[in-house]
């Protein structure tokens, strides 16, 4: 970890691997501020926020002090990266990323949770061309390889790159506010 505690956390990992959940448990232990992406991207009706607004809303968290993201999208991941402390890199194996999403995703459209600014997962949004369920597939091995990338770069953030869900567990357990 870098010199003190981390005050600029991105959590990062494949499609599934439970990120939101990552950070939420993180800022309960440091009492940083959790930024959701998926609000600050997505608005009603699963309309993308545009490129350019998407960045002037991460450049505005990213010059705080203190906060957690719970994503980098490509559009943007050079904003938070210029200024974290810290990424917390979930690099599980597709079986395991994939059964969670498939799991939560289909819990969602049964039990009609709200996922972001109104928005709900259906069958048709699972089916569809830019489901979450193709860009799983579509983003895992860049988001992996990206993860390995940062994890040897000794000018960037410092990478903390967990494997096992346990091993995110144990090290969220050593943190306390």
């Amino acid at each position: 970890m870098p010199a003190g505690p981390a005050q600029r956390i991105v959590v990062y990992g494949v499609t599934g691997s439970g990120k939101s959940t990552a950070a939420s448990r993180i800022s309960e232990a440091t009492g940083l501020p959790w930024h959701s992406v998926d609000d600050l991207t997505w608005e009603p009706g699963w309309v993308e926020v545009p490129a350019t607004e998407q960045r002037d809303k991460i450049q505005a968290i990213c010059t705080q002090q203190e906060w957690i993201l719970d994503s980098a999208y490509g559009k943007w991941l050079d904003i938070p990266f210029a200024r974290a402390d810290l990424i917390v890199a979930l690099d599980y194996p597709r079986w395991l990323s994939l059964s969670r999403l498939l799991r939560r995703s289909i819990a969602r459209v049964i039990t009609k949770t709200t996922v972001c600014n109104g928005n709900r997962e259906t069958i048709r949004t699972l089916l569809a061309h830019d489901s979450i369920l193709r860009w799983h597939f579509r983003s895992f091995h860049t988001k992996r390889a990206r993860i390995r990338q940062w994890a040897t770069n000794p000018h960037g953030p410092t990478v903390y790159r967990f494997r096992r869900p346990k091993d995110l567990t144990t090290w969220i357990n050593t943190l306390h506010h």
